[in-house]
This record gives structure tokens, C-alpha cells and sequence, in this order.
């Protein structure tokens, strides 16, 4: 049994090829040889974490950024991403993975709507892999079944994991309701922004960027309890004007009204298949969403980088992005009495244009 001292991390070359090699097998769906590859990697001498982290998880990155690209299906970058949890879970059991706990208790969990469910778990074997007795809950955890876990467990602290950006209303209730039974929290997770930087409005005690930067922290000093009659103050006042409640209650309305306008906006539309078209309002929806959440944080910047994301996406499935400025317009003019979310639009709209232009100028 392994003690749970700091690991000792691999040659960037070593990891870099071994990387490769995973998602040769992930990228064809060869589950043995994936499993074979990483057991082998620890018989031979392998850190776990190094395994996790370093192998893994970047395969695992890139099973996301050949999605964007449209260079796997749906279909393929899930079978992918259910490959590479299995393979954690054969590390996970591996004899060099034992660890004496030798720490506190910690739960880790998805918030309530969190599908992404391997981050979470890589933190959890990370943190077993450190001496923490771990409790994972796994995906998409409701905020009461967690609040009943943290009374019956009494654990030090929670960290909570959210890949999508519309979780943060969700992740901002469960931050609230862990602190208000004095357990304090750790969040991480794409959806917290660069730096974090959606953490510290939603309350959280502490962020990491990573699995390896969370157990650094929490090996370095215990998270303080929070006082649970302690009066939570105001960090989002904008929130009095009602927009994201209205936007976000409206969302269906909104997503059929736009589409409604958007065949006259964008004649091509007419030509639309049913599927086209129903993906046409799955998009719309999405557009919706992300809205009312950079409403919830007052910070367009979440949207208009979920717009560009968005752009590059449809251009990779050769989806014109030119079809977005006029179904923002159509929603602002939609929600034209609401100056927040008028304002946050116009900006999604100006980043579609400057990114059109300097493409245009790029290829001149």
C-alpha cells in the first residue's frame, strides 16, 4: 500500500506518447487495449496520479476539442468519454492506487444538471490517491440529496465540479446550502470561468484550475468551517431587477418567438429541413440560457464567449455563422425593455461582426 505522499510526475515526453497512444485506442473504441495500456503503465512503475492526470485526462481534452471540431460524431466522443471512465476505474483499482487515508473526509460531486461527470471523478481518485477519505457522488447531484450526505457523513469539506457555464445558478444555491450546514466548499470546473474568476461572487470558500491544483490546496491548510448563522450578504444585487428571472422563465416563448421571425430575418430557413429546424431551436435555446446566466453573474463576457464558441462550432459542421447576429438581433428586440440583457446582446452581436471582419481581412 502506497503512502500518500506527493506523486512524482512523468517525463513530458513519456506522458506525451502515452497520451497518443490512449487515444489511438479510445478514438477507435478499443476499451482492452485502453485498459491494457494504463495497467501496464503501472505495473511498470507509473505514478497513479501521473496516469490520471497527465494521460487521461488530456486524452480526455482532446475528446472535446475534436468534438468542437467536428471531427468525431456525438455518438463517438461519448463512446470515447465512457471508454476513458472505465479506464479510471481499472486505475482506481490497480494495487498501486491503494492509499492509506490518512486525511479528513471530503465529498466531491456534480452540481444538480452537471452531466460531465469525469472531472469530478478524477478528483476523487486523486484525492483518495492523497490519503482523503473520499465520498463521490458522481453526476448531476440535487442540492437536498447532497445537503442529506453532508448531515450524515459530517465531512470537512465539499468539492463541487460544473463543466457548463448555465450550471452556476445551480452550483450558487448548493454553494449556499453546504455553507449554511458549516461546510465549507471547493469549486472547479470549466463553467467558473478563466482564473475562476465566477467563483468568489458565487461564494465559494476556495477554486482550483485542476484535480492536481485542488489537492495541492487542501494539503496545504483545511478549508474554515463557515459559521452557519452567519448572514450571507448581497454579492449580486443586480439580480433585484428581475431580468434573469424573467428571462429564464420566459425561455421557451422567447426560443419560439425568434424562431418564428428568423425565416424572414434569414430566408434560407424556409428551405430547413424538420431536423435542421429543430436543431435550429435547440441552438436558440442554448442562446437563451447562457443569456439569463450572464445575467445572473452581470458579466457579458460569459456570453460573448459562449458566442464565439458557438460560431466556431457551427462553422466546423458548415453551419454559416452568419445566421446568429440576426437571431440575437430578433432577441433584443424580444426583450428590447430590459437594458441589461439588451446591452449583453449587442456585445455578443459586436463579437460576431469583429470576428467576421478579421476573418474576412485574414483571407483578402
Amino acid at each position: 500500500m502506497r503512502t500518500s505522499t506527493s506523486p512524482r510526475l512523468p517525463h513530458s515526453e513519456h506522458a506525451e506518447e502515452s497520451a497518443r497512444l490512449l487515444w489511438n485506442a479510445v478514438s477507435t473504441s478499443d476499451e482492452h487495449a485502453a485498459a491494457e495500456l494504463v495497467l501496464r503503465m503501472l505495473d511498470d512503475g507509473a505514478d497513479p496520479e501521473s496516469v490520471l492526470l497527465d494521460v487521461i485526462a488530456r486524452v480526455q481534452g482532446r475528446v472535446g476539442e475534436e468534438w468542437a471540431a467536428n471531427r468525431i460524431s456525438v455518438a463517438q466522443e461519448h463512446a470515447a468519454t465512457a471508454i476513458n471512465e472505465r479506464v479510471v476505474a481499472a486505475v482506481s483499482v490497480h494495487p498501486a492506487a491503494r492509499t492509506a487515508v490518512t486525511r479528513g473526509r471530503i465529498t466531491v460531486a456534480c452540481v444538480d444538471g452537471e452531466w460531465h461527470g469525469l472531472p469530478a471523478r478524477l478528483l476523487a481518485e486523486v484525492l483518495k490517491l492523497r490519503g482523503w477519505r473520499v465520498d463521490h457522488l458522481g453526476a448531476q447531484v440535487p442540492t437536498p440529496h447532497l445537503i442529506v450526505h453532508l448531515h450524515n457523513t459530517r465531512a470537512d469539506a465539499v468539492a463541487l465540479s460544473s463543466s457548463i457555464a448555465t450550471r452556476l445558478p445551480t452550483a450558487h444555491a448548493a454553494i449556499t446550502a453546504c455553507q449554511a450546514v458549516g461546510v465549507p466548499v471547493l469549486v472547479g470546473g470549466a463553467a467558473f470561468g478563466p482564473e475562476g474568476r465566477y467563483a468568489e461572487p458565487l461564494g465559494a470558500d476556495a477554486w482550483a484550475p485542476d484535480a492536481r491544483a485542488a489537492a495541492d490546496l487542501l494539503a496545504e491548510e483545511p478549508l474554515a468551517r463557515p459559521e452557519t448563522d452567519h448572514q450571507q450578504s448581497d454579492d449580486l444585487p443586480h439580480l433585484a431587477d428581475q431580468e434573469f428571472t424573467v428571462v429564464s422563465r420566459s425561455s421557451a416563448s422567447l426560443v419560439r418567438h425568434v424562431l418564428t421571425a428568423l425565416e424572414d430575418a434569414f430566408p434560407s430557413m424556409r428551405a430547413y429541413s424538420d431536423l435542421q429546424r429543430e436543431r435550429t431551436a435547440e441552438d436558440l435555446a442554448h442562446i437563451v440560457e447562457f443569456l439569463a446566466t450572464a445575467l445572473y453573474l452581470d458579466d457579458e463576457a460569459l456570453f460573448t464567449r459562449f458566442i464565439a464558441w458557438t460560431a466556431q462550432v457551427l462553422v466546423a459542421r458548415g453551419v454559416p455563422a452568419s445566421s446568429l447576429p440576426p437571431a440575437l438581433d430578433l432577441l433584443a428586440r424580444e426583450l428590447m425593455d430590459f437594458p441589461r440583457a439588451s446591452r449583453i446582446l449587442r456585445s455578443g452581436t459586436h463579437t460576431l461582426t469583429t470576428a467576421h471582419s478579421t476573418a474576412a481581412g485574414n483571407t483578402a
